[in-house]
């Protein structure tokens, strides 16, 4: 069966690599559970510095097969030796994870049993002509979300157009993470922007991704929030941007926050307060990963939201029959 493994990412390869060289992307997913019985995850990345090199980030999505330590140990490296070999690239340069079903925060967490400071190395990476720091050992995800590129493309194009015809480009980005959509939405126009998260380690890695990227942090703020209570202060603030992103997680019971975070349950809440804080004509863009997401009718309704998960999810990572990483929805307040 590694050989069927083998051929099908050879395969995509040579697919993916054609399509990336097309729209200049050095970053993409080649393999995503193709082959049912390899369910791994595969991105491709290039990276700038400190060495101009490709990394493949690989995550095992965990399925509940059993195996004896033995069988699973034997499995895994013939996997990994057949990964390097159709990718030519080093061992040392694929980064393997387990992605398991995850509660509260631990998708964000560092893999502290695994890897110790020192291991762990930042690179650089580039999209769309931006910077951005990449992590590929400490953490489950590597700090840029490749599966939102197509989303920060439309907030960029959304401020761009904006700012090109005097309109306000007040930008304001919720459970920033490290900051991606606020990078492209400062370099595309953006007046001012506010980037809200609750964790200082994410609020550090957006002010360095600001860095790389020549953004003044004197007009770009960053606030470490929780931002179920920011909003609330924000409203009351009579505070308005032009452009809203809201990408929640799925679920977060973190100590910090006041309160657990479902985000099925919450959405109504979250949507409605962003929709709040929009100027006249301002747009929101609102995006989850839950699988299992149902937006609340009678918000889509009352706010006009119109789903936009088609264009938002970009091709690498469509699968046939499978439904894609996340779903996003756009509004407009009415004037």
């Amino acid at each position: 069966m590694i050989s069927a493994f083998a051929n099908r990412l050879r395969k995509n390869l040579a697919h993916w690599h054609k399509w990336a060289r097309r729209r200049g992307t050095s970053c993409f997913r080649v393999y995503d559970r193709d082959v049912p019985q390899f369910p791994f995850a595969i991105d491709w990345f290039e990276t700038l510095a400190p060495r101009a090199e490709t990394h493949l980030h690989v995550q095992e999505i965990d399925t509940g097969w059993k195996r004896s330590d033995e069988e699973y140990t034997a499995w895994l490296v013939a996997v990994c030796d057949a990964i390097c070999e159709v990718c030519a690239v080093p061992a040392a340069q694929l980064h393997l994870k387990r992605r398991e079903r995850q509660r509260g925060t631990s998708q964000y967490e560092r893999i502290s049993e695994k890897f110790d400071d020192d291991d762990a190395e930042p690179f650089v990476i580039e999209e769309a002509g931006h910077r951005f720091e990449v992590d590929f050992d400490s953490y489950l995800d590597a700090g840029l979300f490749l599966d939102h590129r197509p989303m920060r493309a439309s907030v960029a194009e959304t401020i761009a157009q904006r700012a090109g015809v005097g309109a306000g480009a007040r930008f304001l980005n919720l459970f920033a993470y490290t900051g991606s959509f606020t990078v492209h939405a400062a370099r595309a126009g953006s007046s001012r922007s506010t980037t809200v998260d609750l964790s200082n380690t994410y609020q550090a890695w957006t002010a360095r991704n600001f860095a790389l990227n020549g953004i003044d942090s004197g007009r770009h703020t960053l606030v470490r929030a929780d931002v179920l209570a920011w909003l609330v202060e924000a409203a009351a603030a009579r505070e308005r941007y032009d452009v809203i992103v809201l990408d929640p997680p799925s679920f977060s019971n973190s100590k910090k926050m006041q309160g657990v975070l479902d985000v099925q349950r919450d959405h109504v809440r979250l949507v409605s307060q962003c929709h709040q804080l929009l100027t006249d004509g301002g747009e929101l863009f609102f995006s989850t990963n839950l699988r299992s997401f149902a937006i609340d009718p009678q918000l889509a309704q009352q706010l006009s939201l119109r789903e936009i998960t088609h264009q938002s999810v970009p091709e690498d990572f469509r699968r046939p029959g499978r439904p894609g990483p996340h779903r996003a929805w756009h509004a407009e307040r009415r004037q």
